[in-house]
């Protein structure tokens, strides 16, 4: 799935990964500290990105939900760690961890630091902790504060994987260069997986196939 295209993932994991995704997802719960964290047990995954890099937007197009997490236009607007979770009675239960975003610039500094130190937490010491969505505009790129969550990441060796969002609004000319420039990156950072996820929320682009791909770790 290195450019998220239909031709990457195989008919049987595409419907494994629609099948899982066609049950319902349900908010868990949001937690502000530690000691709030559920026990370890199913397979977590955890989104991750700046905000606005349409974290929402994708959590919402793979569970087919409008509202699941709810979009905006107002930088840092999760605060917390949300828990959602999809249970399947073959393919397994898998729970969704949508991190706060990151690279805020209207935040207050004590909030951004609260944040950070419980992010810092919860990568360093969850077992369940399977990988990490590092999403990643694919309008800018890889940017500044991309790199630190990617060093945070590399250094509590917890394995994650880009994922490409809004690649819709890409010129096809740019997206060649976008996807070398990202692939060369990622070669660098000894936690970052080797494939990474092309996505649009607003055309599905790459949608089907990232399913496949957490329903496999859900097994």
């Amino acid at each position: 799935m290195s450019e998220g295209g239909p031709s990457d993932t195989d008919d049987a994991a595409l419907e494994r990964g629609r099948t899982f995704f066609a049950q319902e997802c349900r908010f868990m719960l949001g937690v502000a500290g530690l000691g709030q964290l559920p026990e370890a047990g199913p397979v977590e995954i955890a989104f991750a990105g700046r905000s606005n890099v349409g974290k929402s937007s994708l959590l919402n197009a793979l569970t087919g939900r409008r509202d699941l997490a709810r979009t905006s236009n107002t930088p840092g607007r999760t605060q917390q760690l949300n828990y959602f979770v999809i249970e399947h009675p073959r393919l397994g239960t898998l729970r969704l961890v949508d991190l706060p975003g990151y690279g805020y610039a209207k935040v207050p500094k004590a909030q951004v630091a609260a944040w950070t130190r419980l992010l810092t937490a919860f990568l360093r010491g969850r077992p369940s902790l399977r990988r990490a969505m590092l999403l990643i505009d694919g309008r800018h790129g890889i940017l500044a504060a991309d790199r630190e969550i990617m060093t945070m990441l590399d250094e509590a060796a917890v394995s994650y994987q880009v994922v490409l969002t809004k690649m819709d609004k890409v010129k096809a000319g740019e997206r060649d260069r976008l996807l070398a420039r990202t692939e060369q990156e990622l070669r660098t950072h000894v936690a970052a997986f080797p494939e990474m996820a092309v996505t649009s929320s607003e055309t599905g682009e790459g949608i089907a196939e990232l399913r496949a791909v957490l329903a496999a770790l859900a097994e």
